[in-house]
């Protein structure tokens, strides 16, 4: 006889690099339910509480319709100081954040959370150091042709060419990815999804 099911996992990501990294984990959600919120960021809002304020609007975007499951939803920021950069949706936006990274230490930031079956709602942000070489002409309009940059939070994929480029990291190489694995899984184990 097989005991109770466990409650369901929804991914509140449509990221395919997320299901990704869950799977690398053996973590396969039982749906994925994209939050539609506005993503904008506050006037004067900095990178790292903008991450995590996104990831925890996504996950009780949709808890009101997901009773009794396990929430688990992420938002990823890359920032050059105090300043946000857009995820890239065409070329312009992709060419300026490259010209901005070009060169210089930056950081990304994951905001994780996860809401339980009972209600409990854990959440955190996850902070990875990298630094760019400064890119040549020819570098930056390769790159640029190859597509990747679409959608990426500014305007790269450290899992693709863009590696490449990346001299210089400290801290969670998933994290930048689009998940920070370590701390998910532990989040995970910590409302009782995962057995330690």
């Amino acid at each position: 006889m097989s005991g109770p099911k466990p409650p369901p996992l929804i991914l509140a990501s449509a990221s395919p690099r997320r299901l990704e990294l869950l799977a690398r984990i053996g973590i396969c959600p039982d749906s994925i339910v994209p939050a539609d919120i506005d993503e904008s960021p506050h006037k004067d809002e900095l990178p790292k509480p903008h991450a995590l304020r996104l990831a925890i609007g996504k996950a009780q975007a949709i808890a009101p319709g997901n009773k009794g499951a396990f929430i688990l939803s992420a938002d990823t920021v890359v920032g050059i100081g105090r300043r946000i950069l857009p995820k890239a949706e065409d070329l312009a936006t992709a060419r300026s954040c490259l010209e901005l990274l070009s060169g210089r230490a930056h950081r990304v930031f994951t905001g994780v959370c996860l809401i339980a079956p009972d209600g409990r709602e854990i959440s955190r942000v996850v902070e990875t150091r990298l630094k760019m070489k400064r890119l040549s002409e020819s570098e930056m309009q390769m790159y640029l042709e190859s597509g990747e940059w679409d959608g990426k939070a500014g305007g790269y994929g450290i899992q693709g060419l863009a590696g490449a480029f990346i001299s210089h990291i400290s801290g969670s190489y998933s994290n930048v990815v689009g998940l920070p694995v370590y701390e998910t899984r532990n989040m995970l184990i910590g409302t009782g999804y995962l057995n330690g």
